[in-house]
Formats: structure tokens, sequence, C-alpha cells
């Protein structure tokens, strides 16, 4: 039975208790009893990770206000979008242009990409030189595509020739596009990837001319540097020409860009104007992206401009992909049913494929096609020789359990995948080490430097011999030139820039046989299509990750799609989680919210009554309590909330954790030397750190023990205090102690994969401060991750016959 723990303070009026002692054994809060449907707003896509669109990417909206503090509602009535720097948005913006340029800085870069749009955009327009009857202002297949949307739409039979499989432009699988490596100078603090958000590139006149326009029509002048750099050059005369291309700043709302409209065009701006239709429409498909979407169904975008305003939705998809800012598919529904006859007309009983339409951006739609390529290359290349079978058996022998499947997989194929929790880590450790002992150049990938670190640790405690030699000396491990004293592991985002891992060859590939994706859930479809594409002819690769933690902060749902699509071997690790966290856990994982017997304070239930008393709580826990009853200090515990705002949310939290453990003025923008922070080098990505100092370089981070300098100009929007995180923040990191915050006012961001993530962020205790009362139990059993539309499952039964 569940109690609360003893107080060690007096009682404060108002509060149920002061901070607990962690005395006895904790229970989880029992299942839920009562019959509820299933909520529909506490998905995974960010509705608790993401309680402010914009927060953290530094964009005000045209009619100022503060970035982040509403939710935004979302194409689909509701979807939220995430575009916290640490929660949502893509990470690895400008990758596939960028990363051609070994010593660019992040401006040059963004330049480069914004021409190269420019440049595929003509093209596209250059390539419509007839006109279609089917379409009224399309030509070629975008015309049939949509004289296809009104048959669906209206009940007609559709053109048999237009529901063929369609011919996006695809990357050949036999030549994959690599990027070329990029300098850790250009990629700041564990090598991120791309650029980061845009601006300082911008010509000075470029800026001003362009606060001139935002000036007349209203807006803030602030944005001048952001339109700038999203707009290039002219970007004034464009902005003049088209107001709404306000949209495309971070953070505009298109209320914002409909009132910035209105004081430029006068009586000429209307609801039914082309320009907007096409922006809104645009703006759509990013905040789909940022709810993890990489294309929205034509009935929910139609709906979607319905409800912003816009009278003819058909008409402005249709402007939207004449103009080429947006693509059209056709995908069919069941990839059993029979290809249309060509006489299908004129028979009867001819039975349609059942397909269904999708609008999606080109960079999510080039990222997929590329995605599955890259995936069919792995599986029908021939591995290279890189021993016997003799020798991979050998290796498979001297492991056991799954950890022996793993091997003998990998021996036989060129893409496997490996599911399981913590404990599971001691099976990819075992392949990286069998594997360099045969000679493979073989490395691992984990998404976050707390996971790279700790993933060293199990390597080092499995080869404990291989750092030093009976001189003392770092040696080379056999056939792998590799020093020894240097794990082979590193960051995603390291990797693909050049600033850790192996490095490339003349090619552009990776300078490996073998990689161990680890955190793969974490993937999200640019960031997974850049990886396989640097892999080289006849390497291997594996995804290993937890299914149940919650799906990467950028669009797609990679891992998961790949373990449906059933294309490659799988093996799922039979290592559970050891003690009552892990029993706690794995029983969230299917559902089930048990009670658990924990002797030695493992898991401790603190009960509160409102968002007030739970940060009181907190406070307490991370400051006394954990500290005195388990040793583990403040440093070392970890506070996860739902969301960033609100009365318990992780500004709060941090404010009055700040207060408590490292007080002070703030004198560097907010931050003072002791701080904890979470800092997004780029969208999606969050490295946990420490303030060192400040001078006119910037403030000055330590981030995973390597020194890192945030450009004063990017602090307010890439560094947070760090003390309290969201789950997406913290997915693949682990720390001693987690103290949960769970307010009754952030229940609707509840679900099974938040409190799988939240929970499973702990290694030795688990405070969870309970204030959602029976929504936590109910969000365990019924609510599990929301969907997200992907075109990922059918790229791959395309290019992989075999799938499923």
């Amino acid at each position: 039975m569940s109690t609360e723990p003893e107080p060690t303070e007096k009682t404060e009026p108002g509060t149920r208790g002061a901070a607990p002692e962690l005395e006895g054994a904790g229970e989880a809060p029992g299942r839920a009893t009562d019959d509820v449907a299933a909520s529909s707003g506490g998905g995974e896509a960010g509705a608790g990770d993401s309680a402010g669109a914009g927060e953290g990417g530094g964009g005000t909206g045209a009619a100022g206000g503060e970035a982040g503090e509403g939710v935004s509602d979302g194409p689909a009535g509701g979807e939220e979008a995430k575009a916290d720097a640490g929660e949502g948005g893509d990470s690895a913006d400008g990758d596939a242009d960028g990363a051609d340029k070994a010593q660019l800085s992040e401006a040059e870069a963004e330049l480069a990409a914004q021409r190269l749009e420019r440049e595929r955009i003509a093209r596209r327009k250059a390539e419509k030189q007839q006109p279609v009857e089917s379409g009224a202002k399309l030509s070629g297949k975008a015309a049939d595509l949509l004289a296809a949307v009104r048959a669906v739409e209206s009940g007609a039979k559709p053109v048999a020739a237009v529901f063929r499989e369609p011919e996006p432009p695809r990357r050949p699988a036999q030549e994959p596009v690599r990027p070329r490596p990029v300098s850790a100078q250009a990629t700041g603090a564990g090598g991120a990837v791309g650029v980061t958000g845009s601006v300082g590139g911008a010509a000075p006149e470029t800026v001003e001319a362009v606060q001139r326009v935002l000036a007349e029509g209203g807006a803030p002048t602030a944005l001048a540097s952001q339109v700038a750099g999203v707009l290039g050059e002219g970007a004034d005369e464009e902005l003049r020409a088209d107001p709404w291309q306000l949209l495309r700043v971070t953070g505009v709302r298109p209320e914002q860009a409909d009132g910035f409209a209105r004081e430029l065009l006068g009586a000429e701006c209307a609801p039914d104007d082309e320009r907007r239709g096409r922006a809104v429409t645009v703006w759509l498909l990013e905040q789909a992206a940022l709810a993890g979407h990489t294309a929205l169904e034509m009935p929910a975008l139609t709906a979607a401009l319905a409800q912003r305003g816009v009278p003819d939705a058909e008409a402005a998809v249709q402007s939207t992909i004449a103009e080429a800012e947006a693509l059209v598919f056709q995908d069919a529904l069941d990839p059993a049913a029979p290809e249309p006859a060509e006489d299908a007309e004129d028979t009867e009983e001819g039975a349609e494929r059942p397909v269904r339409i999708l609008v999606g951006l080109e960079r999510y739609a080039l990222a997929e096609e590329s995605l599955a390529d890259g995936l069919a290359r792995l599986i029908n290349s021939v591995p290279k020789e890189d021993g016997s079978a003799e020798d991979w058996e050998r290796a498979a022998a001297s492991a056991s359990g799954s950890a022996a499947e793993l091997i003998r997989a990998v021996a036989a194929g060129g893409l496997v995948l490996h599911t399981g929790g913590q404990a599971s880590l001691a099976e990819p450790a075992a392949l990286l080490t069998a594997a360099r002992g045969l000679g493979l150049r073989a490395w691992a990938a984990t998404h976050s430097p707390l996971g790279r670190d700790r993933f060293s640790d199990l390597l080092r405690a499995d080869r404990p011999s291989d750092d030093l030699g009976s001189d003392g000396a770092a040696h080379e491990e056999p056939r792998t030139g590799t020093p020894a004293g240097t794990r082979p592991v590193a960051t995603v985002a390291g990797l693909l820039s050049g600033a850790e891992g192996p490095g490339r060859d003349g090619d552009g590939a990776f300078d490996l046989d073998l990689l161990v994706v680890l955190d793969a859930p974490q993937l999200d479809v640019e960031t997974a299509a850049l990886l396989v594409e640097s892999l080289p002819d006849g390497a291997r690769l594996v995804l290993g990750g937890d299914p149940a933690v919650l799906w990467s902060a950028g669009p797609g749902r990679v891992f998961a799609d790949l373990l449906a699509a059933r294309i490659c071997p799988q093996v799922a690790s039979r290592r559970p989680d050891p003690g009552p966290l892990g029993e706690l856990v794995s029983g969230i994982g299917i559902g089930e919210l048990n009670q658990v017997e924990a002797p030695g304070k493992e898991v401790v239930i603190v009960p509160v009554r409102d968002a007030g008393e739970a940060v009181h709580r907190t406070v307490q826990l991370v400051a006394d309590s954990v500290p005195r009853a388990l040793g583990v200090p403040a440093e070392e515990t970890q506070v996860i909330t739902p969301g960033h705002g609100g009365a318990a949310g992780t500004r709060a939290l941090n404010a009055a954790l700040k207060e408590r453990l490292n007080p002070g003025p703030g004198r560097f923008g907010g931050f003072d030397p002791g701080d904890r922070v979470a800092y997004s080098p780029a969208p999606g990505r969050t490295l946990p750190g420490r303030v060192v100092g400040a001078d006119a370089d910037g403030l000055h981070l330590t981030c995973a023990g390597e020194p890192v300098v945030v450009p004063k100009e990017r602090v307010e929007q890439s560094v947070r205090h760090g003390w309290a995180l969201t789950a997406h923040q913290a997915v693949g990191c682990r720390w001693p102690a987690v103290v949960a915050v769970l307010p009754g006012d952030a229940t609707q961001a509840l679900s099974r994969p938040w409190v799988y993530t939240a929970f499973g962020r702990a290694d030795r205790h688990l405070s969870v401060v309970q204030g959602a009362e029976q929504a936590l139990p109910r969000a365990v059993a019924e609510i599990p991750a929301k969907p997200r539309t992907t075109r990922l499952p059918v790229l791959l039964r395309t290019q992989t016959p075999t799938a499923g």
C-alpha cells in the first residue's frame, strides 16, 4: 500500500508535509479502475513535451507576445507543434546541402541551401510545359493526381493510369548521395549537424530593408534577421510582394501574418488570396512535421485549411503543388490488391485499387525516398568478406542467449533490428566486441553524449584489458587500426558531422564495416536517410533500441515503421531490466501500472494536491531527501515533467531549483556559473551541461566534459536551465535518481510512451510527485503513442517486395 514518507521538516501552511524521508517501500499507484475511453489528446507526438510551440526557437509572432506559451493547434484539429529547440523540429536541417562544404560557416551553409532550394523549384516549374485538361491550373503528373483526388472524393472512378505507382525523383540505390565531412568548428558541441538556424549571414543592408517593410506592416522589427535568413537576398521585395511569406519564420501564426498583410495590402487583402492559401498550406505541412508527420492525407489537410479560413481549400492545395511548394502522392492502402486492369472502365466488375492521397513537403518526401532506397541497398547487397562463417559462428558460440542470435543475424545480412530495454545494451556491446575481434571496423552511435559515455563504460567493462599494455601505454587493438584507449562509440550528430567517429573515405562514405545505432527510435527520417546514405557498399547496419520509448522529436517513425515492415531479421532481447524499477517500467510497457516491492527505496510515491505543492515537494526531494536518504547528490538527480509551461512546468521548476541550489542574479543572460543547463545546438537535440562563465565571446558551458561557447545572440533561443527537463529532452540519457513530476494540470499530456520514458530514465531511484491521480494509470492503460502519417512503409514494400 502506497504511503507518503515521513516529513523531515516542519510542515508549512497549506502543504501536506515537507520533504519526504524516503522511508518504507514505495509502490506505484494502482492501475485504473474506471472504464474511460482513451483520450485522443494525450498521444506521444509532443502533447506533453511541446507545451510551447516555438519555445527555444526564438520566434515571436507578428503581433508580439511570448513565443511558446500557448499550445499550437495542429493541422488535424489538435496536433501540437513541437517547435522547441530541444523538443521538435528536424535534427538534420541542411545536412544534404551543407555537408558538401567542409569548412563553411552556418550562414554560408544556409545561403547555399536556399540557393539549391530555389534551383529545385525553378526546375520543377520548367518541367510543366503542356497543360493537361484534368487539372485546372496544373500540368503533367500533378494534374493527373489532382484529378484523381476529385474523383475519389466524388465517388467517380479514377483514371487507371493515375493509380499506378508514382515516379518521384529518386536517388539511385547503386550510387547513394553521400554528404562530405563537416568540420567540427562548424558544428558546435557534440557535432551539431547542418545549419542550426539561420541568420547570422544576412547582409546588413538586407536586414535594414526588411526592417522597414516589417515596420510598415506593423510587425516587430526584431524579426528582420530571421526573415532575411529565411528568404535570402531580396527578402524585402519578396515580403512586400507576398506578405504571407512571414509565415515561414518560426513562431509566426496565420492570424499574425494576416494582420501584417492587411497593413501592407489594404483593400487588396482577402481571405481567398492565392498567396495566403499557399502560405497557410505550407505552414500546416510544417506544423504537421513538427508533430511527427512526413505528409498529411488530403482530407485532413483540406479540413485544416477550412479551419484556418481558406474559402477554397482544394484550390489552395492545387496552387501550392503548382508552385512546387508541396508534392502530392497516392499510396496503395492494400498492397495485396491487384493493379486495375487497363480496360477496367469498360468492365462493370472492374475493381479499383484502394489508395490514399497524401500531400507533403519535398524535403521529407526526398528523405523517405532516399531512406527506402538505402535500406534496400543494404538488404540486397552482399556483406564484405570479413571473416569466415566458422569465425562468426565461433564468436556467436562465445556469447549466450539473444547476444548469440544477434551475432549470427549480423553475420548473415546487411540490416538487422534489435529491440530491448536498458539491460539489453550488453548484447550490441558483445556484437561490437566480436566484430572488432574479427577485424571489422565496427562503431556504435548513440543519441546523446551521456548515452555514448555509458556505452563506452559498458565496452570497457567487457574488455578491460584493451586499454593499456603491460608497459602502461596505449596500444592498438588487433586488425582494426584504432587505438585501444579510444572506444568506438560516437553520437549520431558527431558521426554525421565528422567531429566524432571513424571519418569518411574518399567517396564520402563512413570508413567502417559495421555500424550499430543505439536509441534508434530517436531517428527522424532526415537523420536516418543521411546515416544510410553514408554507409559504404557491403557495410552492415544494426538499428537497436527500446520501441516503447517516445518517438523522434523530428518527423517520421523510422524504427517503428521498420519493425512493422518485417523486411529484415529482428532480434528481441530476452534480458529483462533488473530490480523494482525494471519491473515497474516493464509493466508500463505492456499497459500495466503495477505495484512493486521496493525495499531499497527504489520507488517512492509523493502525493500532492496542486501544482504549487508539487514544486515545493520536488525542490525538497532534489535538495534534501534524496541526497540524505540515498546518497545521490543533487547534481545527479534529474527532474522530468510533461511540459515547459504551467505552474509545474520546466520554467517554474527550474526557477525554484535555481533559487535553492544555485541562487544568483543571472547576470549572464539569466544564467550564473554553476547553473545546470540544457543546451540545444540544433532543433531536436539536447545536451545537458553546466555554466562555466561568460565573456565577449558568449556563454561558456561544459557539456559531457567538453567545452562549449554559445554566442550571446543564440543564448536565449538555445540554452535553458536544466535541473528540470521534459521527457523528450531526457530521452537517451539516464541518471542515478529521477523525480518525475505529474501535476494535475498536465494530465492531457500523459501517455504510455511518456510515462515509460520518464520513469525509465532512473538507474537507482525514482520519486513520483503524483498530482495526476487516476489520469496516470488511465494513460498507461489506454493512451498509446499518437499515430504519425508516414510514407516509409509503402516505399519499403515497393523497394523490398519480400516485406511483410
